[in-house]
């Protein structure tokens, strides 16, 4: 690591930095976790309605089988923390464990009384609950439903991007639900899925799968080596000319862009506030990628 980042970063400011990120997550993770079990014990279990997702098969499964539910919330997410272990990292796979098994334990222990008996209500409000529950699990840097981490494995294999491959699956989750369940509880049920997940939107500030992320700071050479050797991303740095104050008279400037899921960006916004909490960033949402550096490639 270059001695003049290792300066930079002999501060308290660092720690101050890691710290505050580490307890917001904690918040957002919490509120989730909460959240969703009151859309599911509140309203979608004594009505016996689903959502979309690795939530919507869990649901399922526990109205066609005997299984506890919250047996079920913890099997059918297994497979999807070991993918995010892959794809993103340990860390995020470790949140994850542990808010799907907080939730699995709200769902076993608290009861809430009914709130209402209208459907439409049940599915509306329904959704948003859980739908807020996964969007503040994701602000937190995790996962309560694992839909999205597969759904972005099968899009670097495949010529489907993450949203083609999310419809698909859940357009054969609600076609199974109506041919063994009944077709009134998979069309409310397709409504709870719309109400989820446009509040997941919401709440993440209608952020996309992936994110480009443009950098300007005069610590351009720290921050790209962080992103390229710890974070195990590729960064691409722009010749630029700055264009106010003094700044403007210096021509040899990089811009840096980089692209990163969503599930990832809060990490890199954290290691460049380390560097540089002046650092000029810019986020916006990108439809889907292909090639370059977008899976994490191997350390050395």
């Amino acid at each position: 690591m270059p001695k003049r980042l290792l300066k930079i970063q002999d501060t308290k400011w660092v720690q101050r930095v890691t710290v505050w990120r580490q307890v917001k997550d904690v918040i957002f993770i919490g509120i989730g976790v909460v959240m969703a079990a009151i859309g599911l014990k509140g309203f979608l279990l004594p009505n016996g309605f689903f959502d979309g997702g690795a939530m919507g098969v869990a649901l399922l499964l526990q109205i066609l089988t005997p299984l506890n539910l919250s047996i079920l919330i913890l099997l059918v997410n297994l497979p999807f923390i070991y993918l995010g272990y892959r794809q993103v990292s340990l860390r995020f796979a470790l949140k994850s464990t542990l808010a799907i098994f907080a939730l699995a334990l709200l769902v076993h222990y608290i009861e809430l009384p009914t709130i209402t008996a209208d459907k439409l209500l049940i599915a509306v409000f329904g959704g948003f609950f859980l739908g807020s529950g996964i969007g503040f699990a994701i602000r937190g840097g995790a996962v309560i439903d694992g839909t999205e981490v597969l759904a972005i494995q099968v899009s670097r294999k495949s010529s489907l991007t993450v949203g083609d491959f999310i419809t698909v699956f859940n357009v054969c989750l609600f076609l199974v639900a109506a041919l063994m369940v009944d077709l009134e509880t998979a069309m409310y049920s397709m409504l709870t899925y719309f109400s989820a997940s446009r509040t997941v939107d919401f709440l993440i500030n209608g952020v996309e799968e992936y994110l480009g992320v443009m950098i300007i700071s005069e610590y351009n050479e720290e921050i790209k080596s962080k992103i390229t050797y710890d974070l195990g991303r590729g960064v691409t740095a722009f010749k630029a000319d700055g264009g106010f104050g003094e700044k403007a008279k210096n021509p040899d400037r990089n811009v840096l862009f980089c692209v990163v899921t969503r599930l990832e960006v809060t990490r890199v916004l954290t290691e460049i506030e380390k560097i540089d909490p002046k650092a000029f960033v810019i986020q916006y949402p990108i439809k889907d990628t292909k090639g370059g550096m977008i899976k994490k490639r191997p350390l050395h």
